[in-house]
């Protein structure tokens, strides 16, 4: 079976240096930012979401 690379990921979690290390990973790998962040407040902290995705290569 093929490897095959996932299109759009949702990252989220804790508004801290972790989750922006994970977005800047993803980044690094090529995915680009899609639509907004996302902001809540669970009560202990604030949780935040973004989605990135990544496009196929294009065959020139």
């Amino acid at each position: 079976m093929p490897h095959s690379i996932e299109t759009y990921k949702l990252i989220t979690g804790k508004d801290d240096s972790e989750f922006c290390r994970r977005i800047t990973e993803k980044l690094s790998e090529g995915y680009e930012l899609y639509g907004y962040p996302t902001m809540t407040f669970n009560g202990e902290h604030v949780v935040v979401g973004q989605a990135v995705i990544k496009r196929p290569a294009r065959l020139v």
